[in-house]
């Protein structure tokens, strides 16, 4: 989908977070729009066109940004998008919140763009007891204030209808405290405050962010959530995606291995290896037999089940709840409460948990993020296979893997932001209030976000399996699991033959938990080699994921920390369990 370049203006849409800006801009652009990011840096913002009347302008989404003052990578963007100039700007204020909302009007306005204000969510503002003369802001200010509903459209089309009328207002230069002066004096003359009684949605909002209550209702919304996302996401696998596979591809690429076996080499790298006579999806690692069914049949299924779950906890306005309630617990691991979001994803799995890291404002927070994921915490695959094998030899041995899984993730953590230069930023996250979600702009969102998936994930895989099949076909594989035998029987106690499927984990870590299942260890032996595989080399998909995310270099810092913990852990692990056991 291409967005036109040459419109003949350029609107940038600029606002606070949370006031409602990115459903103005699907209002204003519909479907014909674009996912970028800003040049040397990880920020993503959207861009669409708008046709009125003889004029066509190109819309910009700003990041959403409290100051002009930069505070974090997302404002520095806002910043240099807003000083590189436009032809107008529509400045989008939360009525509910108008005084805070006004300091970044009155920066962007003393730039000197012409602007126009959609003075969003009038209709929250009313039902809070908040009545605001439209007519007295638009004179004070100089620029017309148009009145809006985001959710429902109300005033859109007058929005539109107004945008050549955008000029520069009454706005000059001031300094911070010559600003809040003037807003403070603005905000006594057209905002009035009447009292109102204490709403069950208002106790609500109170609850989620109390540090008892709010726990508790963040566990219940957890719980809710991962069954909702196992739900839609094995129903979409089992019961949708396995049976057209079954049904039309595999006969498919039965025909062409058979068309391809005078060609064994792109027979190998398209159909690849034959499982005991047949094509397995999983194992076979040809480009179209492993390379399309794991992102689209095995990972697509949680990544839209999860991205659904997101994007309808963030419309409702739960999500900066739970990022608070979070934040105290990342911040010791040099984080803040939005890394919650990454984290979480990355239970479903590890490879949309990775490219979740963005979210987060600095390269030190991504890092430290994408790491933790990849060491310790088990995609939705290997958890099933952990309960499933490890559960078979008692539910206390689940406790021990999981529980030396957290261990790490906490340790590790600790010491990455004890030794990594930087700081851990502050939370600064506006709490909105609850709302009903726009089913409309919830699908779209989450398109977006499943386009990306798309476009990055899949070439990504496929490129991974054409890797391992190279390491295969010229026996480097073999050759890589000889010289770390003596490793794992040395330090971990495991008999050699645990070597090999603990390098399988490189390919699928769920198949090589299986693969160990095969290897009749002891109870003690299986949960150190478990742990061991899941808190080492991640899997294909999710490798070639922190390549792209982290780079080359800072990908092997990660995968050095990895190897280093994994074999430390499970080196501890059967020293504590020979002794307890």
């Amino acid at each position: 989908m291409s967005i036109e370049k040459k419109t003949s203006k350029t609107l940038l849409l600029v606002g606070n977070p949370n006031v409602g800006k990115s459903v103005i801009f699907t209002r204003l652009t519909g479907v014909r729009a674009l996912s970028s990011n800003y040049p040397g840096t990880t920020v993503g913002f959207m861009e669409g066109c708008l046709r009125y009347k003889s004029e066509a302008y190109r819309i910009i989404d700003v990041p959403g940004a409290y100051t002009l003052d930069p505070t974090n990578e997302a404002e520095q963007v806002a910043r240099r998008m807003i000083d590189e100039g436009a032809d107008l700007a529509v400045i989008v204020l939360d009525a509910t919140a108008l005084e805070r909302n006004l300091y970044l009007a009155f920066q962007t306005m003393e730039r000197g763009l012409p602007t126009i204000i959609a003075l969003n969510m009038v209709d929250e503002a009313r039902h809070r007891g908040i009545t605001i003369d439209v007519g007295k802001l638009e004179s004070l200010l100089g620029v017309p204030v148009i009145p809006t509903v985001a959710l429902s459209g109300v005033g859109i089309s007058k929005l539109i209808e107004r945008i050549p009328e955008a000029r520069t207002g009454h706005v000059a230069p001031l300094s911070s405290e010559e600003r809040w002066q003037k807003i403070g004096n603005i905000i006594g003359q057209v905002q009035k405050v009447v009292h109102r009684h204490h709403t069950l949605r208002d106790t609500l909002e109170d609850l989620s962010v109390h540090p008892l209550w709010g726990g508790l209702i963040g566990i219940l919304v957890i719980t809710v959530s991962f069954y909702v996302i196992r739900l839609i996401g094995e129903g979409l696998i089992d019961h949708v995606l396995d049976p057209l596979v079954a049904k039309f591809w595999i006969p498919l690429l039965i025909k062409l291995s058979e068309a391809l076996e005078r060609c064994p080499l792109a027979q190998h790298a398209l159909v690849g290896s034959l499982i005991d006579g047949s094509i397995n999806m999983e194992q076979s690692f040809g480009l179209l037999s492993t390379g399309l069914y794991v992102p689209i049949v095995m990972v697509l299924p949680y990544v839209f089940s999860f991205y659904l779950a997101l994007s309808f906890l963030e419309d409702v306005g739960y999500l900066p709840r739970f990022a608070v309630l979070f934040d105290a617990l990342f911040h010791r691991l040099g984080l803040h409460g939005y890394a919650v979001v990454p984290a979480l994803l990355g239970l479903g799995c590890n490879v949309p948990g990775i490219l979740a890291t963005r979210v987060l404002e600095s390269e030190r927070e991504r890092f430290i993020a994408a790491t933790l994921i990849s060491v310790a915490i088990p995609c939705a695959g290997l958890q099933a296979m952990i309960v499933g094998v490890i559960g078979h030899l008692g539910i206390r041995y689940v406790f021990i893997t999981y529980g030396v899984l957290f261990l790490a993730w906490v340790i590790i953590g600790r010491i990455l932001h004890m030794t990594m230069p930087g700081y851990s930023p502050e939370l600064i996250v506006e709490i909105p209030p609850y709302r009903i979600p726009s089913v409309r702009d919830l699908f779209f969102k989450l398109w977006f976000r499943l386009k990306g998936f798309f476009k990055e994930a899949i070439p990504l895989v496929m490129v991974g399996v054409l890797l391992i099949n190279a390491l295969y076909m010229t026996g480097a594989i073999t050759v890589i699991t000889g010289i770390l035998k003596p490793i794992f029987t040395n330090l971990l106690g495991l008999p050699a033959e645990a070597a090999a499927p603990i390098i399988m984990g490189l390919l699928r870590k769920d198949v090589a938990v299986g693969m160990l299942a095969t290897l009749n260890l002891s109870p003690s032996q299986l949960v150190v080699a478990t742990v061991t595989l899941a808190m080492t080399f991640p899997c294909i998909a999710t490798f070639i994921v922190l390549w792209k995310e982290l780079g080359g270099k800072k990908m092997a810092g990660s995968l050095a920390i990895m190897i280093i913990s994994a074999l430390t852990a499970g080196t501890l692990l059967r020293i504590a369990l020979s002794l307890s056991f």
